[in-house]
């Protein structure tokens, strides 16, 4: 156990015990509050070689699924060079910081400065974001638990952590009560019937691009809006690119679901292109007419290169045949259906802090994992989705493709 990166790996499997209990149904918030706590209490004592293994391990058990995606791609020789090289960003991240609060810790000769350094590098990792991806969230760790999630609440659980290691004494550990999201827990409202249809398609990469499956996808949309109309729904919601092809340009289709919308209202994934510009859309059709919602978060490298335009045209040309990005849209979009606004958001922006500026009351989010399944990403985006719901008082709509759609509300995960 002296081996730091025997340590790290204890750390890491802590840290990620939440998400893969969950990934096998089981979800108890008292062995995730006992696990999130060991967690920080671990880290807190554990020196910056302990941190960098922690943060190496962490990106390997929490983000190896980015990688299943280069098998769509016909890279899948490259997945362990992809594991490889995020658990190094994030090994390197954990170990730079915590390098730092030892070093000024030294010029202090204080452990408590050690301590209180590392505490607010844990409360403020969740703005820091390693080319633009910012799924990692110490608190996330407590989104299924009996403690809080937002800073104040972390930023009590950590004080407490803090305290028992500084005092040697666990009681101090008791103060994380106030961390408990009374108000909350309390105050609960009910899930509000709508009459929504979320619909759950389970079409692997290889057939929803397939020209010759085509006609079977839409034949297979128009069914499910004509069941939903004879059940008397009034909003149906389709996954991301549900149809994997620019919608705009099929006419008579368009024309079906304008006419079909004056029956019941569509939310449906397809791309979109706006003067040559390709865009991953969302299209409202209502009353008879359509709408189109672009994109305003896209996905690091899958939609968008962050890296400088010289090194991300070589990245483009070797695993994307020098396909263009991708274009957002300036900023977030509202719609309202039936009186009442949501929030649109496609996918990983769902997942992303932007789109829950002023604290959107309701969301419309469509996914498709299909690209990165069979994995732990479909867990892991949920658990960030009750994460913002919590934060955010927001209820999400979710319809995804290769994993279950779902709503959430208040927190909770309603099938």
């Amino acid at each position: 156990m002296n081996k730091p990166y025997i340590r790290g790996l204890l750390i890491a499997l802590l840290s990620s015990g939440a998400i893969y209990l969950d990934w096998i149904g089981v979800v108890n918030h008292l062995i995730n509050t006992i696990l999130g706590l060991l967690t920080i209490y671990l880290l807190l004592k554990s020196s910056s070689k302990i941190w960098f293994w922690s943060g190496f391990f962490i990106g390997i058990l929490w983000f190896w699924w980015i990688s299943v995606s280069f098998k769509n791609y016909g890279f899948g020789w490259a997945m362990p060079i992809g594991v490889f090289i995020t658990a190094l960003v994030y090994g390197g991240l954990f170990y730079i910081l915590a390098k730092m609060s030892e070093y000024i810790s030294n010029k202090t000769s204080s452990k408590l400065v050690e301590l209180l350094i590392k505490a607010f590098i844990l409360l403020i990792f969740s703005y820091i974001h390693p080319i633009e991806f910012d799924w990692f969230k110490p608190e996330l760790i407590f989104t299924n638990s009996y403690l809080g999630i937002k800073k104040w609440q972390f930023a009590i659980t950590l004080l407490a952590t803090l305290l028992a290691i500084y005092k040697k004494d666990l009681k101090f550990l008791f103060l994380v009560i106030l961390a408990f999201p009374f108000s909350s827990y309390f105050n609960k409202t009910p899930l509000p019937n709508r009459g929504i249809v979320l619909y759950n398609s389970m079409t692997t990469v290889q057939d929803k691009w397939n020209p010759k499956l085509q006609s079977k996808h839409i034949n297979t949309v128009l069914d499910k809006i004509d069941r939903a109309i004879d059940e008397k729904r009034s909003l149906i919601i389709f996954p991301e690119s549900i149809f994997a092809f620019f919608l705009n340009e099929h006419q008579i289709l368009m024309t079906t679901l304008q006419a079909l919308s004056n029956d019941i209202t569509i939310v449906i994934g397809g791309l979109y292109l706006d003067n040559n510009i390709p865009r991953n859309s969302t299209y409202l059709f209502k009353n008879g007419e359509f709408r189109v919602i672009d994109k305003a978060v896209l996905v690091p490298f899958g939609e968008q290169n962050p890296l400088p335009k010289w090194l991300g045209d070589i990245v483009n040309r070797i695993f994307f045949d020098g396909a263009p990005d991708y274009v957002a849209s300036s900023d977030v979009t509202d719609y309202t259906i039936n009186g009442v606004k949501y929030r649109n958001a496609i996918c990983y922006e769902g997942t992303s802090e932007k789109l829950y500026k002023n604290s959107p009351k309701n969301m419309i989010l469509i996914s498709n994992n299909g690209w990165v399944v069979p994995s732990i990403e479909p867990i892991e985006q949920k658990i960030l989705l009750q994460y913002y719901s919590k934060k955010y008082g927001t209820t999400i709509y979710h319809a995804v493709n290769m994993s279950p759609s779902y709503i959430i509300h208040n927190g909770e995960v309603f099938k």
